[in-house]
């Protein structure tokens, strides 16, 4: 049984990843997907894979650091699909790595404003919609990095990915009573390309792996089946959570 039949999403960084496979499969799940990422081919691409399969999915390129973006795609669902359900906000960075002290205000600003303050944006648009059919599903892809664990060099993605349990908290209690579900999901190590960015060779590939219970990394797709949880009615008593699905990286010493 489809598990999001008459539903409309939204999905950011939806063009690799977690997104993409999030976007596969609540299409599948029967969603209308609003598909949002700053790349226009890659987008169309994932919007015609869901279309040709038989679903239903709308690509709306641009940059969610844009209030105004953030604005365009809830006005997308309203007008392609009818209204808003469920986002899963997912788009964000890296930002700078390395030492904190060379970290420049301008990159640590941008890993703010692509990680925390887009998700501020989106929810300012994506609430007023989902209390309009009475209820919702809003999610926040974070991380256990800066939350039950950090590595050097790492400062601007930790404190900015941090801020969203926070803002996740907030929102829950503000929008509780309301019909609105809020969380964050917290992936571990994931194969995408930020994920690859973060272990760029054979060895630190195999260091990362060793740092969870699973020995092993995540593919999006289970990733995605969490998301697919938190945006259904099976998580109908959930919220305000900061959801790990991070293969025991959290809890392993060895």
């Amino acid at each position: 049984m489809n598990v999001l039949v008459d539903k409309v999403a939204i999905i950011t960084g939806a063009s690799s990843g977690i997104g993409r496979a999030s976007a596969l499969l609540f299409a599948k799940e029967g969603a209308a997907v609003v598909l949002g990422a700053r790349r226009r081919e890659p987008l169309e691409a994932v919007a015609r894979e869901i279309t040709d399969a038989g679903g239903r999915a709308l690509a709306v390129s641009g940059d969610v650091t844009d209030e105004h973006y953030a604005e365009r795609l809830v006005q997308a669902s309203i007008e392609h699909f009818g209204g808003l359900d469920l986002a899963l906000n997912n788009a964000g960075t890296l930002g700078p790595m390395g030492e904190t002290p060379a970290v420049s205000a301008a990159d640590w600003d941008e890993a703010l404003r692509v990680n925390l303050s887009s998700a501020f944006f989106a929810a300012k648009y994506q609430l007023p919609a989902m209390l309009r059919r009475g209820a919702g599903s809003l999610i926040f892809t974070g991380t256990f990095v800066g939350h039950t664990a950090a590595f050097s060099g790492m400062a601007s993605y930790a404190a900015s990915k941090a801020g969203l349990i926070g803002l996740t908290q907030a929102l829950a209690v503000e929008f509780g009573a309301r019909g609105i579900r809020v969380n964050a999901l917290l992936p571990g190590g994931t194969d995408t390309p930020m994920g690859a960015a973060v272990a760029n060779t054979p060895e630190a590939l195999a260091y990362v792996r060793g740092l969870h219970a699973l020995k092993r990394i995540a593919s999006p797709d289970e990733i995605a089946r969490s998301a697919l949880y938190l945006a259904s009615d099976a998580a109908s008593f959930t919220t305000g959570t900061a959801l790990l699905v991070d293969g025991g990286v959290s809890i392993a010493r060895a």
